[in-house]
């Protein structure tokens, strides 16, 4: 059973029960479910993943004037709850899974995750904000939420704002093109391997991202990044084997060996499957750039698609931002 079905019928046959029967002041005004940090709130668990913060819970959000009054007595009757459920032994918290689940005042459940300005104010703080925070914000379910405080937030931290969004396009597409189309070659041309393999990641990760944004989502902790992917739409399906291939591949030193032969093209070298990969994927997501209407121009290169998609930016202030701003 995954963790976010079990954390739902454990607040039916537990919780609710509890709530009805303690607290019944709270009707109406308390928020319940499962969001946040872990792999369950994704609907990632596995049978690896409960070895640690895994096991029948769940998060009650309240009002600040409700836990003011009721956190206390509220959380030690969540304690009282019983520990394993359905035969899933109860939830045991590591050093770092502390207070994910149990009672939580509303504000400070988001605070964690973006600030005191929920949702931000500014596009630019929207532009610094780490995507797998916003992830972790919005992620899992709620299970009611009657008041409808908690989920008001939750609403508005759903998406990025488009100048936001195109922004963030702009820098991944330009990081894709430095450390995939221009740096990978250049450290396999001097032997750098490991450097090179270092900007094969960058690239990666960068391209992953690229993928998420193009879909209007937040992309997750680096660990769930391409595991993702796999409910995406719009170029997942294109670009995650080719990704998965290139991540696979060993070191292409072999194909950088005769720089001097006419075959050998120093600046996009076809004989490294690798490279072949890079410009595969970089070919796609232009493609998708195309179709979304954030660039018109046909380079194969990606950096001046970064620059074009920039374009694209209404807010002044945001327009004005170097183009790797929000990388």
């Amino acid at each position: 059973m995954k963790g976010l079905e079990l954390s739902r019928r454990y607040y039916d046959a537990c919780g609710k029960p509890m709530l009805e029967r303690q607290f019944p002041q709270l009707a109406g005004r308390v928020a319940v479910g499962l969001v946040g940090e872990g792999s369950e709130c994704l609907g990632f668990d596995d049978a690896i993943s409960r070895d640690h913060d895994f096991g029948p819970a769940f998060c009650l959000w309240l009002t600040q004037e409700d836990y003011d009054a009721y956190g206390k007595d509220l959380q030690a009757a969540y304690d009282a709850l019983p520990k394993d459920f359905l035969g899933v032994p109860g939830r045991i918290a590591s050093s770092q899974g502390g207070g994910r689940v149990g009672v939580q005042e509303i504000h400070a459940f988001y605070r964690q995750f973006v600030g005191e300005e929920q949702p931000p104010r500014s596009l630019l703080r929207w532009l610094y904000l780490p995507d797998a925070a916003l992830a972790s914000a919005t992620n899992g379910e709620v299970f009611a939420d009657p008041l409808g405080e908690f989920s008001a937030i939750r609403s508005a931290l759903s998406a990025y704002p488009e100048d936001v969004r195109i922004q963030k396009l702009a820098a991944r597409a330009a990081i894709m093109a430095q450390s995939g189309q221009y740096n990978y070659g250049r450290c396999m041309r001097r032997g750098e391997t490991v450097a090179a393999e270092l900007a094969l990641r960058e690239f990666v990760q960068a391209a992953i991202s690229l993928v998420y944004l193009l879909n209007r989502r937040y992309t997750p902790y680096y660990k769930w990044m391409f595991r993702g992917m796999a409910d995406l739409p719009i170029l997942a399906p294109a670009v995650a084997p080719l990704l998965q291939e290139l991540m696979e591949l060993g070191v292409q030193g072999q194909a950088w060996e005769n720089q001097d032969s006419p075959r050998f093209n120093p600046y996009v070298n076809r004989l490294d499957r690798k490279v072949q990969l890079i410009e595969s994927i970089c070919g796609k997501a232009i493609r998708e750039l195309h179709a979304q209407g954030l660039t018109t121009r046909d380079d194969d290169f990606l950096e001046p698609h970064a620059w074009e998609i920039q374009k694209r930016i209404q807010d002044p202030v945001l327009r004005r931002c170097h183009v790797m701003e929000g990388a």
